[in-house]
């Protein structure tokens, strides 16, 4: 299965349905099943991220501990399933978006909206290696 890595907390913003469009600095014409995969990383400026009362709250509310130095996201391992079904310029969809979609991507221009639907969080997430761009993922 084609996999993305992306990085916590917006891993798991995706795999909880908070965020729906994932945005890159290049584009695909790939578009069908996606999985997940929170990398191992979680650098200080995404723990910050996570920290603060905004992004906090739908991570609480997705049953998901702040106290730790990791705010209790998984790292190293798949964590939802959907499919991608469009990829667009940002540019063409920004004025389209939500406050909330907004604060959790980067919509300049020259980058790409990956559109994602039918998001699956899994029960139990599946550790692997990550790797840059759309790469595959054995375990699915």
């Amino acid at each position: 299965m084609k996999t993305l890595t992306l990085t916590q907390p917006w891993a798991t913003l995706v795999a909880i349905g908070a965020k729906q469009i994932e945005t890159r600095s290049w584009g695909t014409s790939y578009r069908g099943p996606l999985a997940i995969h929170a990398a191992k990383g979680f650098p200080r400026d995404a723990r910050d991220f996570a920290d603060c009362r905004f992004v906090n709250h739908f991570l609480v509310t997705a049953g998901y501990a702040t106290a730790d130095k990791n705010a209790g996201l998984p790292v190293g391992c798949v964590i939802a399933t959907c499919r991608l079904v469009a990829v667009k310029p940002t540019i063409q969809i920004r004025a389209t978006l939500t406050d909330q979609e907004l604060a959790f991507g980067n919509y300049d221009n020259g980058r790409w909206g990956w559109i994602l639907e039918d998001m699956k969080e899994l029960s139990v997430p599946v550790p692997a290696k990550g790797a840059l761009g759309l790469w595959n993922w054995e375990g699915a």
